[in-house]
């Protein structure tokens, strides 16, 4: 009832803002002519007090006396032509109308659009926070419950690791990170802890390393030398110290042995690409080639077994493990050379031409991969995917160079036809970024990176590498 009558004073409010001046009529407006002869009257005063004050003669205050008397006399005719005005019809029609169509005409949109048998919400009964996105008040009040708990029984370990995670998950980074504190102090064995209380350290920062996520780290690579995530962050933390090259030579490690299907595989190949860069070396020389992917690995193992077993004979062990290497080489180049022949066949697949691209990009045939990213190109342009694995085949086929240079324009040519497909792009906007910090256009790559980061929260890893880059450009580094 309360939001009938608030819009039932809002129609009326609003239509006597409106219909009013249209049944006003048009005489009914100040006069011109008494505005004027108030001014000469004004005149005639000022008139006397320059006489009094000797700034005129006698004459000349006559003089002009007379000529505004003069004027007072046709200001007076005019007023005694003027008839009575009126109100045009037009406008008292105009008025009647506004007067019924907007009441009705508000009521007719709100019975379409709005929800009139939704009820009252009062303020004091709604979740705010879970319609911010927040979590629901059930959630807060078990978290409330648990910190309870956790005050009276602050050795309970497992209950400071749900409370970490759950402020994890909701982004409140520096709250977690004082939950995983306790957990840490409770269990400093425990490798997987210490590295979410690392990680969750360098979130909470900004992406910058603070020295306890740094000691997390060496604990954790103290029991686990070949730990993923900490050997990142710590090559992190020497690379903020300002310590490029023993970065460079940590994330280059970490590289070389990590599967290729690794998911941080491509976040350590752009880590070592700026390392490079701040290094004056070329990235493409000094960025191992990872391990052949796991998936790809295994199940070539798998087809293999039974034909070496086959072939042993008597299980020649020695002798299996030594023709498996080839062996799996020889199949994996047949699968290419498979798929090549039904594209031959058949080259209407553009997925199929994307594939072989990156087949050959894995054997290091890189002319064959352009060739191939090339005829994928050709029958699909306005794919984004597509001009993306045409720049990278591109870039693949450069001669390696003693100093960082530009992206060839053939490859940027094509990422910008990316960004054109698909604007929110991250590989064509990381790869224009870089080409622009490269070519000394830092407002430029700003622009993209700035693009790139909104896409990760500000727990992702990505977040945290974009943040230091963009960081770098503003400080002119």
């Amino acid at each position: 009832m309360l939001f009938w009558i608030f819009a039932a004073v809002l129609t009326a409010g609003v239509l006597l803002l409106l219909v009013p001046p249209l049944l006003r009529s048009a005489g009914s407006g100040p006069d011109r002519e008494e505005f004027d002869r108030e001014v000469y009257r004004d005149q005639l005063d000022e008139l006397e007090r320059d006489r009094a004050r000797g700034l005129i003669n006698d004459a000349q205050a006559e003089a002009a006396k007379a000529e505004i008397a003069r004027r007072m006399l046709a200001t007076a005719e005019k007023g005694s032509k003027g008839g009575a005005a009126v109100t045009p019809r037009s406008a008292r029609v105009l008025a009647v109308l506004l007067a019924l169509v907007l009441p009705v005409g508000a009521l007719a949109v709100y019975g379409s659009v709005g929800r009139p048998d939704l009820p009252a919400q009062p303020l004091a009964s709604r979740n705010l926070e879970q319609e911010r996105g927040g979590p629901p008040k059930s959630v807060l009040a078990a978290m409330d419950k648990l910190k309870a708990q956790l005050a009276e029984n602050p050795n309970d370990l497992q209950g400071w690791l749900i409370l970490g995670q759950a402020y994890v998950k909701m982004n409140r980074n520096a709250e977690a990170a004082d939950a995983l504190r306790h957990a840490v102090a409770l269990n400093k064995d425990d490798a997987e802890v210490q590295g979410l209380f690392g990680e969750t350290l360098v979130s909470a920062n900004d992406g910058m390393v603070p020295e306890e996520a740094v000691a997390a780290f060496d604990a954790v690579l103290a029991k686990e030398p070949k730990d993923p995530r900490a050997r990142f962050f710590a090559a992190l933390a020497r690379f903020q110290a300002g310590d490029q090259q023993g970065a460079l030579d940590r994330w280059s490690a970490l590289m070389a042995e990590s599967p290729a299907d690794a998911p941080w595989v491509p976040v350590v190949r752009d880590q070592i690409r700026e390392a490079a860069v701040a290094l004056n070396l070329d990235p493409a020389k000094v960025t191992p080639q990872p391990l052949p992917p796991e998936r790809r690995e295994q199940a070539a193992q798998e087809q293999q077994a039974a034909p070496n077993a086959q072939a042993n004979g008597q299980g020649n062990a020695a002798a299996g493990a030594q023709g498996n290497g080839a062996g799996q080489d020889e199949m994996i180049r047949g699968m290419v050379a498979n798929l090549a022949a039904r594209l031959e066949a058949d080259p209407s697949d553009v997925d199929g031409w994307l594939k072989l691209a990156r087949s050959y990009g894995v054997l290091g045939e890189t002319t064959k991969a352009l060739d191939a990213a090339r005829k994928a190109r050709e029958r699909a342009p306005d794919r984004a995917d597509v001009q993306v694995a045409y720049a990278n085949a591109v870039l693949q086929t450069q001669p390696r160079n003693d100093t960082p240079k530009p992206l060839p324009e053939e490859a940027t040519s094509a990422l910008r036809l990316a960004l054109k497909a698909e604007p929110e792009n991250k590989d064509a906007l990381w790869l224009l970024g870089l080409d622009a910090m490269m070519s000394g256009r830092r407002d430029e790559a700003a622009a993209h990176w700035g693009k790139l980061i909104a896409q990760f929260k500000p727990s992702d890893p990505e977040y945290t590498l974009l943040k230091g880059r963009l960081d770098a450009l503003k400080a002119g580094g």
